[in-house]
């Protein structure tokens, strides 16, 4: 993170930039940073040039009271000026979340590619689960419990209680704590849980849904209706991968689709979850 520069509301963006090509900037999830997708940032530098930066509330980025969606929308309309006025969008988890929204804001992107945005339409009781886990987030840092915060998140990914406690007493909590105040910002991002139907239906350039095929079966449904529900949207699923996956498998499909050959991705919805 080499690079500043200032969005709309006076906070400062620390950003990197590698390799060459079309221009990529690559949105972390929840509980990370630019450097989370960094190692994907490498694999895609052959073929285009990749932008890696801390969202406002993590890692050397700033971050100004109130949180608001619309100032992270306005974060990466910072960050596209400052790299030529026009890039694709890749985001991971909710930070896919929030290229959509950036995506159908009307920002200068030329396309958009996301990965497992967990969407909870197909998951059994996930409306409820998410608004159980909205209510419990917003108490615990409101107490500035941000331990339990963080644990509420790890639950949320499925993680179990004895894994839960061997992170509570590894040198990594403490950083994890550091970040915990930013779970409020993906949690807003993601809105309901729920797929923003009107909203993808208005965006208006290629998107790339793509999934991880060992993945559980509700988020490969909620990447395939994202490729169904807006207008240019493709779908692919990525044999053997998890909700972490690997950047020499993802690497190659975002390098085609940014920087591959044709203006538009073509739909595909019926292509095998």
């Amino acid at each position: 993170m080499d690079k500043k520069t200032t969005s709309r509301d006076g906070t400062s963006l620390a950003y990197g930039v590698i390799g060459q090509g079309p221009t990529v900037i690559l949105v972390s999830g929840a509980m990370s940073t630019g450097g989370t997708v960094a190692p994907l940032a490498r694999r895609l530098a052959d073929r285009c040039t990749a932008v890696v930066y801390d969202r406002r509330g993590r890692g050397a980025s700033g971050d100004t009271a109130p949180y608001d969606v619309d100032r992270e929308i306005e974060d990466l309309a910072a960050l596209i000026d400052a790299v030529g006025g026009e890039a694709a969008l890749f985001g991971v988890s909710s930070g896919g979340a929030l290229v959509l929204r950036a995506a159908a804001s009307g920002l200068p992107v030329a396309r958009a590619a996301v990965y497992e945005v967990p969407y909870a339409d197909h998951l059994a009781g996930g409306a409820a689960r998410e608004a159980t886990y909205k209510e419990q987030l917003g108490k615990a840092l409101g107490e500035d419990r941000l331990g339990d915060a963080v644990e509420l998140f790890l639950r949320l990914t499925g993680l179990g209680e004895e894994m839960i406690q061997r992170a509570r007493e590894s040198p990594m909590w403490a950083g994890m704590e550091a970040v915990a105040p930013s779970l409020a910002h993906d949690d807003a991002v993601m809105g309901d849980g729920l797929l923003p139907r009107d909203r993808l239906a208005a965006i208006g350039v290629p998107v790339l849904a793509v999934a991880g095929g060992a993945s559980p079966g509700w988020m490969r449904e909620a990447s395939r209706e994202i490729a169904q529900t807006v207008p240019q949207g493709t779908y692919r699923v990525l044999e053997g991968q998890t909700h972490m996956v690997e950047p020499d498998v993802l690497g190659p499909v975002l390098a085609e689709f940014f920087a591959g050959q044709g203006p538009r991705a073509r739909r595909a919805p019926n292509e095998r979850p």
